[in-house]
């Protein structure tokens, strides 16, 4: 039986000794040589008929860690490719324009799947706002999404977005908020970003991921297999996340029911109200509207569709208003506004198109929609029979000067 004789080191380094041979170590025939401490390792290399002959050899290992070397490399280079949405890139001008990163388009119509950058920009456009989408891909250096740029500086994380956008533009979507309603109004915020939004990603990304792994949009012979490689990162990141936050730790069940309260606690306080703060939209609506967007449109079948299409109904029509006077481009059918346990995935979605540079004021002008004549109380209508859909289109003018103010 032969053997062959190895020094294993800490930094993983094998040397071969080679058979019934001695040896020294120096550096390129210099005087100093090295001390080395770690193994010496050997092992047979003929036995069960030269297997292990076999698994040792020189050329059949190579050979195998170069072609699979070799195909890894191609296919993390594709996945990266497809990842990042690289593109040619032109120069991105900011100067006097709002750049806004964020996640690309989901393929379902939907204009996102992450809350936070649907709020970014819903806000945007409540404050009237030309903005320029960029779907790269690309985080911001504190490795946030989304984040903008404008006139060459960046701003990340929603609160920081619109703390930078007040100060360099004075728009103020508070300004009608008394000093006690701003501090609902942040309160509020926080209890959907910093609770609620746990329990939505929960669903989206750990109960629901078969579902929203369809939604991403990938193309490509391997998109569905970065698909599952997206979806399934993502959940591993948010069970961890959810962990560290505390929610994670305790079971589905209960997990859903702290989802119920907050979803409660919200359609109490919108109560028959226009806007969460009154008649006029205000921050605090473009942050609920991100959440609350994503139950109602991109987790068909799961229990917060059931809620916000159900019992929460009045949540549901919030939704459909601001969708209907800030998104005009993104079209739903009617009857997903309503749950009976019943309802299947349109056959072909619509899809929200790219505006790219995207102005509120030079896209649309909002029409005033005629005026309801039925009295009787409907799911769309409260209970002085107004309907929540179609009079809460009327927008006069000064509404949008009084949000420059």
């Amino acid at each position: 039986m032969y053997w062959r004789i190895g020094f294993a080191w800490t930094r993983s380094c094998v040397l071969e000794l080679g058979r019934n041979k001695s040896f020294s170590l120096s550096l390129c025939g210099s005087e100093e040589h090295l001390s080395l401490y770690g193994y010496i390792i050997a092992y047979p290399l003929q036995e069960y008929g030269g297997i292990m002959s076999a698994f040792v050899s020189d050329t059949w290992w190579r050979k195998t860690l170069y072609i699979t070397g070799g195909a890894l490399l191609a296919a993390a280079a594709y996945l990266l490719h497809e990842l990042l949405v690289i593109r040619k890139e032109q120069e991105l001008d900011s100067t006097d324009a709002i750049i806004l990163h964020q996640f690309a388009r989901p393929n379902t119509g939907v204009p996102s799947l992450s809350p936070f950058c649907l709020k970014i920009e819903t806000y945007l456009r409540m404050a009237d706002l030309p903005y320029q989408n960029y779907f790269d891909g690309k985080l911001s250096p504190q490795g946030k999404m989304p984040w903008i740029a404008y006139n060459q500086e960046q701003a990340c994380g929603t609160d920081f977005i619109i703390d930078f956008l007040e100060e360099k533009l004075g728009v103020n979507l508070n300004s009608s908020l008394s000093p006690q309603e701003k501090a609902i109004s942040r309160a509020i915020t926080k209890m959907v970003e910093e609770h609620f939004y746990w329990t939505i990603a929960y669903c989206q990304w750990v109960d629901n991921v078969e579902e929203t792994q369809k939604m991403l949009a990938t193309n490509g012979p391997l998109s569905d297999l970065l698909k599952w490689i997206l979806s399934q990162v993502t959940g591993g990141i948010v069970k961890q996340e959810m962990y560290g936050h505390g929610i994670g730790r305790f079971s589905k069940e209960e997990v859903y029911t702290q989802m119920e309260k907050d979803m409660r606690t919200l359609a109490t306080l919108l109560g028959n109200k226009k806007y969460l703060m009154g008649p006029e939209i205000s921050t605090v609506d473009a942050a609920v509207f991100g959440h609350l967007a994503q139950a109602m449109w991109t987790l068909p079948g799961t229990r917060p569709e059931q809620l916000i299409k159900g019992e929460f109904i009045n949540l549901a029509m919030y939704c459909e208003r601001i969708r209907r006077k800030f998104w005009p481009e993104w079209f739903v059918d009617v009857d997903d506004l309503y749950y009976d346990g019943l309802s299947e995935e349109p056959a072909s979605p619509s899809q929200l198109p790219d505006l790219g540079l995207y102005s509120h004021s030079d896209s649309f002008q909002e029409q005033e929609s005629p005026p309801s004549h039925r009295a009787t109380q409907t799911p769309d209508s409260d209970n002085t029979g107004r309907s929540l859909f179609d009079s809460d289109m009327d927008t006069d003018v000064s509404e949008m000067e009084q949000l420059k103010g």
